[in-house]
């Protein structure tokens, strides 16, 4: 499903790869249930010893609390399903699948305190920059194999998984787009949609950036990306629709700006329904890594550090590349060859030119894009 998440992560050297409320929370010392390990203040696995000692303190939680992972989103419904298989005794909970990245960090302080709230994070550079504090740092034992690029020092925000920006589209109902004027043109009329509102949603913020550097501007200039939908809505093509397959399906977005792994993935659920092609514009393309973070607060502080070894295993890895996407890890499994080869060998050519925004770009565009977006296409 196309849902309203965040992203968008300072990467560009990872692109060289080939691209409810309940009763009151156990304290960390319960949770680590270990006699001496504090979960919520381990930052490496070292803490519990090794990764079974960290497994038995996970285990001895028995729940892991996630959000805003839809289950069709690079392949998140494999991902939470091996983890489940391999750690029966851990049940995870999935709130709110269709939530924002801010959405996460708002269920986060809502129910501080609380047995249901979240105890992982997966968000964009704009809104893990900005809410650090709420994160506790922990490096995974696969970190070296992590490009710098990729990962905040200490720990506090990773990257997982990422792509480019692309345009699906349903050659039945519009012409292929070559370029990105095409969609000005009167074929667009009412057809055009993008995954959310970019001042929230990684997704539709990307689709701003990928617009901006196809317009004449850059990852540090993201004003011509505004100007260009500020264009499109004025000649009726901006379809102000969260889009969803359903949508596609019945042909009220048949022309939606997403990441190409997801896009990808509307392609093979709509089969059947709808023809869906998926284009990369040629010349400069927008990349961008998703993040994963640990709740400073994390009701099952043991359970959420086994979460992220998990998802930078070689299996969860592997999994991230079977929904389409660019696991952090690419290069060093390759080289180790433990990466799934016939998989890796079929993700789409990367364009000549590949450009992700820095950190402070990022954090400069989520201002101006506040700024700016609502006035552009009201």
């Amino acid at each position: 499903m196309l849902s309203t998440r965040t992203a968008i992560a300072g990467i560009a050297a990872a692109i060289a790869l080939t691209l409810s409320l309940s009763s009151c929370a156990s304290t960390s010392a319960d949770a680590s249930a270990d006699g001496g390990v504090d979960a919520a203040t381990a930052t490496s696995v070292s803490a519990f010893g090794d990764l079974a000692g960290l497994e038995k303190a996970a285990k001895a939680e028995g729940a892991l609390n996630v959000i805003a992972l839809p289950r069709d989103w690079a392949n998140y419904g494999a991902v939470l399903d091996a983890f489940t298989a391999k750690y029966p005794e851990i049940t995870i909970t999935e709130a709110s699948p269709d939530a924002s990245s801010a959405e996460e960090i708002q269920a986060a302080d809502n129910l501080k305190g609380q047995d249901t709230a979240p105890d992982v994070f997966d968000v964009g550079a704009a809104v893990a920059l900005a809410n650090t504090k709420k994160f506790a740092p922990y490096q995974v034992e696969t970190w070296a194999d992590i490009p710098d690029a990729l990962k905040e020092q200490s720990g506090l925000w990773v990257g997982d998984y990422g792509g480019y920006m692309a345009i699906g589209y349903d050659p039945d109902a519009v012409p292929a787009p070559k370029s990105l004027d095409d969609l000005l043109g009167d074929a667009y009329k009412g057809k055009v949609a993008i995954n959310g509102d970019p001042t929230q949603a990684g997704a539709a913020f990307a689709a701003v950036g990928m617009a901006s550097v196809q317009s004449g501007g850059s990852t540090a200039d993201f004003q011509p990306g505004i100007d260009f939908f500020s264009k499109l809505n004025k000649a009726g093509n901006f379809v102000k629709i969260d889009p969803t397959p359903a949508t596609i399906a019945s042909g009220e977005t048949p022309v939606v700006f997403d990441w190409d792994y997801l896009n990808i993935g509307y392609g093979k659920k709509l089969d059947g329904q709808r023809k869906w092609e998926v284009v990369v514009l040629p010349g400069t393309g927008y990349a961008g890594y998703y993040n994963q973070a640990i709740s400073a607060d994390a009701p099952h502080p043991a359970a959420a550090r086994l979460w992220q070894e998990f998802l930078y295993s070689d299996e969860a890895q592997n999994l991230w590349l079977a929904g389409g996407a660019r696991p952090a890890r690419a290069e060093a499994m390759e080289a180790a060859g433990t990466i799934d080869k016939k998989l890796f060998d079929a993700l789409p050519e990367t364009p000549d030119e590949t450009v992700v925004p820095s950190a402070k770009e990022s954090e400069d565009a989520a201002a101006l894009l506040g700024s700016n977006w609502a006035t552009a296409v009201q």
